[in-house]
């Protein structure tokens, strides 16, 4: 049965093989990264996974609202999150934490930013550090280096 659901939600028969499944979610996946690389990010859940930008759109899926006390609570304002986005953010003690939290901050940037400017978001951070973990995470592959001294999330 929810198999039929996932067929349905790509839009694909049910009589697909194995093979045809794997060589249509490949075509899916090359798609996905080719809107990546122009910018076209696909956000499950914007809100969450980055707020502080308005270029993110959420296309929606047709799926029964709840009834009652289980409406999902209003999205946060532009003030609210201009607000927020505002106040820094303490940088943990703890190198994956450090990481963790950079990379949250540079997911919610709607554009590349400077090792500067990403302390900048951070109390008692400061830029050399900063440069130094963006450089490890670009080697991890969880972020890229751009137009020279500028990072965004990978």
């Amino acid at each position: 049965m929810i198999d039929a659901a996932v067929f349905e939600a790509y839009g694909w028969p049910v009589t697909l093989t194995d093979e045809e499944i794997l060589e249509r979610l490949v075509a899916l996946n090359a798609e996905r990264a080719a809107e990546e690389e122009r910018g076209l990010i696909r956000w499950l859940r914007p809100e969450f996974q980055n707020p502080a930008s308005g270029r993110a759109t959420q296309t929606q899926l047709a799926i029964a609202e709840p009834a009652g006390d289980e409406a999902e609570p209003e999205a946060p304002t532009k003030k609210a999150a201009t607000k927020e986005k505002a106040k820094k953010l303490p940088l943990p003690d703890k190198l994956p934490d450090q990481v963790l939290a950079i990379r949250h901050q540079l997911a919610s940037s709607s554009h590349p930013v400077t090792a500067a400017d990403m302390a900048k978001r951070f109390t008692k951070a400061k830029a050399d550090r900063i440069e130094e973990l963006l450089q490890t995470m670009v080697i991890m592959g969880n972020a890229r280096q751009v137009e020279g001294d500028k990072f965004v999330a990978a």
